[in-house]
């Protein structure tokens, strides 16, 4: 991929990129709040975190166990499960969850991806960091 990811821009590559590697929320954690840090905006990812005393004495965030991405009109979450990684995918009208499916870890890329590929269309910064993090 060369230049900035314009509106018809290859989701598969974002996915690829995520998929790489990715077995627990924290990894995911980990992309989305630094990676993708000046691309997402604020308020956009969504982290819940197991601290201990060790953490809060620290001052460490703890151990992530839930990742939320809002978009417009769903909301998809991760959430360290006994085996892996759980996924679902909600829809939200007006801030009010209508519904929810648990889907495969695969889905949530794929929907994180039109995600941010509707993000870059709509935002220059968001576009200029995800070539960046694509290495456009």
């Amino acid at each position: 991929m060369t230049g900035e990811p314009g509106p018809g821009w290859d989701m598969h590559v974002v996915i690829a990129s995520l998929r790489a590697d990715r077995s627990d929320v924290e990894s995911y954690a980990r992309v989305l709040t630094h990676t993708l840090r000046e691309a997402l905006p604020e308020g956009m990812v969504e982290i819940d975190y197991r601290r201990s005393v060790a953490d809060r004495m620290a001052g460490r965030p703890g151990q992530p166990l839930a990742l939320r991405v809002r978009g417009d009109d769903r909301e998809l979450e991760l959430r360290q499960g006994k085996r892996g990684v759980d996924a679902e995918v909600r829809t939200v009208v007006r801030d009010v969850v209508i519904s929810r499916k648990t889907i495969t870890v695969d889905d949530w890329l794929s929907l994180l991806a039109e995600e941010l590929g509707r993000l870059a269309e709509r935002d220059a910064t968001a576009r200029a960091a995800l070539a960046r993090l694509l290495g456009g």
